[in-house]
Order: structure tokens, then sequence, then C-alpha cells
């Protein structure tokens, strides 16, 4: 049987004091029709190719769905998937804030190799955001849920190809509760880095891109922990600044140069149905 997990240490309940109190920005939104065809036509067959075939999150680009918009996309061939990642923070022994991350099995056949948080596809029977983040972290990675305080839903990420990518952030108050079990067909290795580091120019880079005729800034941070390195970059990185800004209540000390697109007003993301 399973031990009761510890109580949270001071740091930790004055987080979920804080995170509880935390509201997602607005998201700036337009149904204007779309001047792009060839942007629609992405869209309307894109969606998937951010999911892998086990339904998995990858994406070169993260945007959060409150950035100022100027992309017309059709109304009519909107229709994005969902999915969810948790961000499983705890505490640790230099009592600094870390989050959980996994390095993705490098036998598979995409995105191998690639570090990524815990999480995927939404499917018909999840509840909500919370229940997918959760049952695929306990899928990839042996994580119970009962373990995790769920303590804030952050504003929705869009992908590369307009997947609706929901960060789910958790507190796992015991970690030495935690006893990994890794389901060796998606993942590698799982591993830990401080959440402030997403905040510090330190071991980060950056490439300009562009995207639907907008110029954005591409992330990368490099990390080494037990003598192995780990490169943590587009969506996930997209995702971890935004949930240090909001842990820590301030901004990257780079710039982030995000896209900027418009999406309509009618847009409903459903779970998907598998």
């Amino acid at each position: 049987m399973m031990a009761a997990p510890t109580n949270p240490s001071h740091l930790l309940c004055a987080l979920i004091h804080q995170l509880r109190q935390h509201k997602p920005e607005s998201s700036q939104i337009t149904d204007e029709a779309a001047t792009d065809g060839e942007t629609a036509a992405s869209v309307s067959e894109g969606s998937g190719r951010d999911f892998d075939d086990r339904g998995k999150v990858f994406s070169s680009i993260g945007v959060s769905e409150s950035a100022s918009p100027s992309r017309v996309l059709s109304p009519e061939r909107f229709n994005p998937k969902r999915a969810a990642v948790l961000i499983c923070l705890f505490e640790g022994e230099n009592g600094d804030l870390r989050v959980i991350l996994t390095k993705r099995a490098s036998n598979l056949s995409t995105h191998s190799g690639e570090v990524a948080l815990p999480g995927g596809k939404a499917e018909a029977g999840d509840a909500d955001d919370r229940e997918t983040a959760t049952r695929e972290a306990k899928e990839e990675i042996g994580l119970d849920p009962s373990l995790v305080t769920i303590v804030a839903i952050l504003e929705p990420f869009l992908s590369r190809h307009l997947l609706r990518v929901v960060p789910v952030i958790g507190v796992l108050s015991d970690k030495k509760a935690f006893a990994p079990i890794l389901n060796t067909a998606e993942v590698e290795a799982i591993f830990d880095a401080p959440l402030e580091m997403f905040l510090k120019d330190e071991n980060h880079r950056s490439e300009e891109r562009e995207w639907m005729g907008e110029k954005y800034l591409l992330h990368y941070f490099d990390h080494e922990i037990n003598k192995k390195k780990f490169l943590i970059w587009g969506l996930t990185a997209s995702i971890l600044i935004h949930a240090a800004s909001v842990v820590f209540q301030q901004r990257p000390s780079f710039p982030e140069m995000k896209p900027i697109y418009k999406y309509p007003t009618n847009f409903k993301a459903e779970f998907i149905k598998t």
C-alpha cells in the first residue's frame, strides 16, 4: 500500500495558494473570414501533424492564445484538436522549484530523443484537461495522480499547426513517494530542471524564424544533470517560459518575440474521439 504523502513545505504551500488565484489571460480573437487560402488549408488538415502516432505533442512553435492577433483563419475550416501537458513542480534539495521532464525514446520513428513535458492528446473518456494531463503522466512515467495537487490551468498554447495545448500545473509535495515507472516504448529517461532557468539568459539561445508571415524567436535551453545533457526547445520551452513567468511573477531576461495570429470566436475545441 502506498504511504500517505507528506504535507507540503512552506514553499509549496505558498505556491499552491498563489497559483490557485491565477486567472489565465483572455484570448484576443476574431471571427473575420480568411483571406489566405493556403493558410486556412494548412490548418484544416494540419492539426494532427503536431501529434506523433502515439498521441504525444511536439512542435517547434508554441504561442499563447492571448498573443496580439494579426492573421485571420477561416472559421469554417478551423477545427483544432486538443491536448494537455503536466507541469509537475516539486521542491528540490536546495529549496528551489523544479519541473519534471522526459526524454522521448530514441528508437521511435518521429521526434526521437526529444525532450517533452508529460502529456498528450485528449481522449473521449477524459473529464477535462486535468484528467488528460494526469492520465498521460501516469501512462508515461508512472506518476500516480493522487500524489499531485492540481493548482492552475494556464492559458492554452497553439502549436505550429494550431493544435490547442493546455498546460496544467501540478504540485508534487512528496517527491520521495514518486517512484518512476517508465513506459519504455515512449520514454527513454526522466529528469528534472530548475523552473527559474526558463527566465534566465544563461544556457539559453534563440533563432529568428518566420511563421505565417510573422517573425518570431525559437527558444533553446541547454541543461545538464547527472552528467547527462538535454536540449529543451520549441513548444516545451515556450510553455515553460510562460509557466516560470507566472510562478515567479516576472518576465524572462531575454526577448520572447512571439508570432501573432488571429483565429475565430466560434472555435470550440472538443476532446478527440479515439
